[in-house]
């Protein structure tokens, strides 16, 4: 048997494992459809745009990573304004409850609004 065999040989027996690794080799090579740095920074100015028109948010300052949302903004400390907050960003970017999270914004001096 000469390498020619040998080599034909071991693709009929492994086709099918060979032809898996390929497609594996070649869906790792494609883009993961992650925002990229600039795409990602719109969505975070949009939805601070939004957020900022809605009544009683103020200034409202949004973070959106893979794991969650960090919203910042001056009426948080008002309930109905929070649940606001979490309906809004939950909508926007499907996320559940638990990845948001919401803080109040401090004035200059370092208060809480």
């Amino acid at each position: 048997m000469n390498d020619f065999d040998r080599i034909r040989t071991v693709l009929a027996r492994y086709k099918y494992p060979l032809l898996i690794l390929s497609i594996g080799i070649l869906l790792m090579l494609l883009p993961s459809g992650q925002k990229g740095g600039h795409e990602a920074a719109e969505a975070d100015e949009a939805l601070a745009a939004i957020l900022s028109a809605a009544q009683g948010m103020g200034e409202t300052h949004v973070l959106i990573s893979e794991n969650g949302v960090v919203v910042v903004c001056r009426g948080a400390a008002s309930a109905s304004v929070k649940l606001d907050i979490i309906r809004a960003v939950s909508s926007y970017t499907g996320f559940g409850s638990d990845k948001i999270t919401i803080l109040t914004l401090r004035n200059e001096k370092g208060r809480r609004m």
